[in-house]
């Protein structure tokens, strides 16, 4: 994991909003439960509540996505989930090795 993903899991797991390069978390409060967004040159990738991540490609299929993601899912999922790419399509491994079809906006309890 890169170092900026480390830190990016470090504001997210403390609840802090955070900027570094091309990547900012904003954290907010709500009813209790802090829920992070994740931004990637300014779209939305990602939302990490305390029960559920709910990811976005932020209408870029790219490498840099899918790593922000992974790390995401890497530090705050459940050990196992990962993106993958195979045949141009983005697919997402489940922690019992299922392979399910990528869609901006599922939600991954």
């Amino acid at each position: 994991m890169r170092k900026i993903e480390q830190q990016m899991n470090d504001a997210i797991r403390e609840g802090k909003d955070w900027k570094s390069g091309n990547t900012q978390v904003i954290t907010l409060n709500n009813m209790g439960e802090d829920v992070s967004f994740v931004y990637l040159h300014g779209n939305h990738i990602a939302i990490v509540g305390d029960n559920y991540i709910r990811i976005y490609d932020g209408g870029w299929q790219s490498n840099t996505t899918k790593s922000r993601l992974n790390a995401i899912l890497e530090g705050n999922g459940i050990p196992g989930e990962r993106i993958f790419q195979e045949k141009f399509e983005w697919k997402l491994r489940m922690s019992d090795g299922t392979v399910i079809p990528f869609f901006s906006g599922m939600r991954l309890n």
